[in-house]
């Protein structure tokens, strides 16, 4: 029985036609692309108006929207979310059982439907209006209940969805996810919305680890630093580099101020010179006035300056030129940076 089940599967499925898949391919882009871009050409003022209410609302962006429109709208949320408008997505079929209690009337409320009459939606949307909300509806029909009671629509409007059997939601689903993007974009840059505001709602991410991270935050600091006096021998200064483990060790002064540098490459060259190492001390040796960086620097400032002049530590001092800290390549590898 089940062997002949198989053998039906087996048979019954049509041959696979790798240049048909191909070709139905370039028409989901083609169908697709002519719905985002007939949205461009309808746009219009009720799209400033809802991302001005959307500006002036004192609560958040209550995303709703069932079946396939409900993950376009949980994309959505997240968008909005993580551009800086305050945003969550509800589902319309448990508002109607108690979830309707996290909206309130300084929200505004973004419903999607493409045919705007889903049950779910069309259940909730008198007690919206007696809540008084603001309702912007993301839907492909202007007549629909949803359009009726929104206060904005935007139409997502397509001419056919890219399933060839002109049912699944394709086109229109891509059309809703387009228009809810070009809302977060405005909104973002009307809002002044910058780099490292994205970056603080995103700090596990690499741009939030390059945009937050600060070099206070890697370096090394206190016993960990190699440092030695301007008069310690070369043995004791070599001894300081080696148990740091650091590439280098910095030169101060009896304040703890920053004289010079001595790094490996230095040793290398100076024994390469071949010259008498037992009599020198570290300021014999040291580089004076070497790169710095300050504590309240990008801990990508410091990749950067480490990658144009082609070093691998540098020495973080404070305003006054006190060393409070050092840091090297393999720093900013651990923590993710580079």
């Amino acid at each position: 029985m089940w062997l002949d089940r198989i053998k039906r599967m087996t048979f019954d499925r049509p041959a696979f036609d790798p240049a048909q898949a191909v070709a139905l391919a370039r028409k989901t882009f083609e169908i697709e692309a002519a719905a985002v871009l007939g949205m461009g050409e309808r746009i219009g003022p009720e799209f400033t108006d809802a991302v001005q209410a959307i500006l002036r609302c004192s609560g958040r962006v209550v995303v709703m929207g069932m079946g396939k429109s409900g993950h376009i709208g949980r994309k959505i949320a997240a968008t909005l979310a993580s551009t800086g408008t305050p945003a969550m997505f509800v589902h319309p079929g448990e508002a109607s059982h108690g979830d309707l209690g996290m909206i309130t009337s300084a929200d505004v409320v973004l419903a999607i439907s493409n045919s705007g009459e889903s049950a779910e939606l069309s259940a909730i949307l008198p007690t919206l209006r007696r809540l008084q909300v603001m309702l912007v509806a993301l839907t492909g029909s202007a007549q629909s209940s949803l359009a009726q009671h929104a206060d904005m629509v935007l139409d997502t409007s397509v001419a056919q969805e890219a399933c060839p059997l002109n049912l699944a939601p394709t086109a229109s689903t891509t059309a809703q996810l387009a228009m809810g993007d070009a809302l977060a974009v405005a909104l973002l840059q009307a809002r002044g919305f910058k780099p490292e505001d994205f970056a603080r709602s995103h700090p596990g991410g690499a741009l939030g680890r390059k945009l937050l991270t600060r070099v206070a935050d890697v370096m090394r600091q206190g016993q960990a630093v190699p440092a030695v006096r301007p008069d310690a021998s070369l043995g004791e200064l070599m001894r300081e580099m080696s148990v740091k483990g650091l590439g280098a060790a910095a030169v101060t002064d009896a304040h703890h101020r920053l004289l010079g540098i001595f790094t490996d490459g230095d040793l290398r060259r100076l024994i390469e010179t071949g010259v008498d190492l037992r009599a020198m001390q570290a300021a014999d040796v040291m580089h004076a006035n070497p790169r710095t960086l300050m504590a309240s620097a990008l801990a990508v400032d410091a990749a950067a300056l480490m990658e144009q002049h082609r070093i691998t530590s540098v020495l973080v001092t404070d305003a006054a030129g006190q060393l409070c800290g050092a840091l090297n390549s393999n720093d900013l590898l651990r923590a993710k940076v580079i």
